[in-house]
């Protein structure tokens, strides 16, 4: 298959991408993963109750002169997103550290959902029991309990668009 146009258009062509953030507590992480959502061309999801305020400086100074751009999503809960936006069977994988099934074995479909719980207390229990086939984890070693979030979410984005995957 032959692409024109810039690397990123490569990658990206044809599928979409959404990250999901259950609950986050950090602005200047969110302004990161918005930065990188855009530059990956994904679509960001902010699902509700939020640790700071969409106007604040630090969050846009994070996301710098990109955050408008962004244009992120807010839910008031992961029901109104889920109803929202009807994410088909197999279209939404969970990360988190406990889950068995390393990032490296996801699947590609063309439209996916990648969703991180808060910093602190990672996805809810609810959301873990209730999708516990689509949970994934990224492997550390023992030397750290976890990756930064907007790490763990850049990790787990680009290799969701890893040609021939």
């Amino acid at each position: 298959m032959e692409f024109s146009g810039t690397m990123g258009e490569q990658i990206t062509k044809g599928l979409r991408r959404h990250v999901v953030l259950v609950a986050p507590e950090v602005h200047w992480n969110t302004g990161n993963i918005g930065r990188t959502c855009l530059g990956a061309g994904a679509h960001l999801h902010l699902v509700r109750p939020l640790g700071f305020r969409l106007d604040d400086k630090h969050l846009k100074r994070a996301g710098l002169d990109y955050w408008p751009k962004v244009n992120p999503r807010i839910w008031e809960d992961f029901t109104a997103f889920l109803e929202a936006m009807q994410p088909a069977a197999g279209q939404m994988l969970f990360f988190t550290k406990s889950a068995s099934r390393s990032f490296w074995s996801m699947p590609r479909p063309e439209r996916l959902f990648l969703v991180f719980g808060s910093e602190t207390r990672g996805l809810p229990r609810a959301v873990i029991d209730s999708y516990a086939d689509w949970l994934y984890r990224i492997p550390i070693t023992e030397k750290i309990r976890s990756l930064n979030l907007s790490t763990a979410v850049g990790i787990a984005l680009y290799e969701s668009l890893r040609p021939g995957s």
